[in-house]
């Protein structure tokens, strides 16, 4: 993926945002393929120790504290392979409120700490793992599709963007990004017609380079 999207980052508003989105894809993929069968395959194990007193809060906690270890490696795996691609070459050197890069990593790690724990959820619901890998599909599509990238949201549809963490990691790598101040790929090659193409494209508050809209993210 790095491969594929780095030399275009941050040259063009479009570019840089379908790397943002095809980076937050694959945080979440990940995230949710930590967990997505961790406690369904252990139901009888569970049941057993259940019995003999342990507490269900204490067992998922403890699988949530193991996620975010988890997480923390693959954060620093995920963001390396970034920076040997070059995928953050171009990019501002000032965050939101903070070097860009420590954004960046932060949003990374809670993009796939929380799809992991979403994954728990999903894992605790279904009978086995079956299930669990039946249900996952179903899971990301909504993720993707809530994004806001692949089809712009109103009414309903954009609340329940609001509850999904691919709306939240796209408006956080953006506001990161500055991506509000990039050019439009069209404007660039039609100088001349830039400000009428700014003008059917009005800045997504979503992304503004603000630390309110960082924090708001996270």
């Amino acid at each position: 993926m790095a491969a594929v999207v780095s030399d275009d980052m941050f040259d063009n508003y479009e570019s840089t945002k379908s790397g943002f989105f095809t980076l937050a894809s694959a945080c979440i993929w990940l995230g949710i393929f930590n967990s997505i069968q961790s406690i369904c395959k252990e139901h009888d194990i569970i049941r057993s120790e259940y019995r003999q007193g342990m507490r269900m809060t204490s067992y998922i906690c403890a699988n949530t504290m193991w996620q975010a270890v988890l997480c923390i490696v693959q954060s620093v795996i995920i963001y390396a392979v970034c920076l040997a691609f070059g995928f953050f070459r171009d990019c501002p050197s000032d965050g939101a409120m903070m070097p860009s890069f420590i954004e960046y990593f932060i949003t990374i790690f809670l993009l796939t700490f929380g799809s992991s724990v979403m994954g728990i959820m999903v894992s605790s619901i279904s009978g086995n793992p079956t299930t669990a890998m039946t249900i996952m599909p179903f899971v990301l599509i909504l993720q993707l599709i809530m994004s806001g990238v692949l089809f712009e949201l109103s009414g309903f549809s954009e609340t329940v963007a609001n509850i999904t963490f691919s709306k939240w990691g796209m408006s956080a790598f953006g506001s990161s990004g500055d991506m509000n101040s990039l050019e439009h790929a069209m404007a660039k090659k039609l100088p001349e017609m830039a400000q009428m193409i700014a003008d059917q494209y009005p800045v997504d508050e979503v992304y503004d380079h603000e630390a309110g809209t960082l924090i708001t993210a996270w």
